[in-house]
């Protein structure tokens, strides 16, 4: 808020032939394409076929060898954002020893310190800026759907070593694990949207204390 428009990056000089076995280095392109005029618009609409061959600096044709749809693109876009998502929340559990209570405390916070670092894929991975038409696309509601499912799967696991631990209370934990997401994505955008506002310093450990069901030892 307040902060001056970014000037749009210039279109990539057109990419020379890829060599036989290089077709991956095409499709990386074009999703880093995408990214880039996403993070720049904040706008699915400014994504197209079109835009995306312009900055890539291939040929329209070419994309379709990769991607059958503009749609499948996005699908693309929003995985390899999951996947940094994933790699961040792994490293923050690793890298905590400790009882499950810290385990739990480090895969939140990391969550929304992917949030804090990454707005513009987060925008595109929770915000409503992408929604894509079933109906209009060679997208399965299968395949969206399971979007993000490895890091759920991250947090229910911390969030019943905490019951195994005796340190929450639980006893759904899918249910309280979405119930808990639900309370992080929600700080996360509000931090995004009203920066002014004075968050409490202690507001996620509250959050996440009241959500997980954690004793309050």
């Amino acid at each position: 808020m307040g902060e001056d428009t970014p000037t749009p990056a210039p279109p990539r000089t057109a990419r020379t032939r890829n060599r036989r076995g290089e077709g991956g280095r095409l499709r990386d392109d074009i999703v880093a394409a995408a990214v880039e005029l996403l993070e720049e618009s904040g706008d699915e609409g400014s994504v197209t076929l079109r835009s995306i061959a312009r900055r890539a600096g291939v040929a329209a044709p070419s994309i379709y060898r990769h991607f059958p749809d503009q749609p499948s693109i996005m699908v693309a876009v929003v995985q390899q954002a999951f996947a940094m998502l994933e790699t961040e929340l792994r490293s923050a559990l690793d890298a905590t020893r400790g009882d499950a209570r810290g385990r739990l405390f480090a895969v939140c916070s990391a969550y929304l310190g992917f949030a804090d670092k990454h707005p513009g894929r987060y925008r595109t991975m929770f915000g409503g800026v992408w929604m894509p038409d079933l109906g209009n696309s060679t997208l399965t509601e299968g395949g969206v759907s399971s979007l993000g499912s490895t890091s759920m799967a991250l947090l229910v696991d911390a969030l019943g070593d905490c019951v195994s631990e005796g340190c929450a209370t639980s006893t759904d934990l899918t249910a309280d694990a979405v119930a808990l997401w639900l309370g992080l994505h929600g700080l996360a955008h509000q931090r995004a949207a009203t920066v002014t506002f004075p968050w409490p310093p202690d507001i996620a450990e509250r959050l996440i204390t009241t959500l997980a069901h954690l004793n309050d030892a």
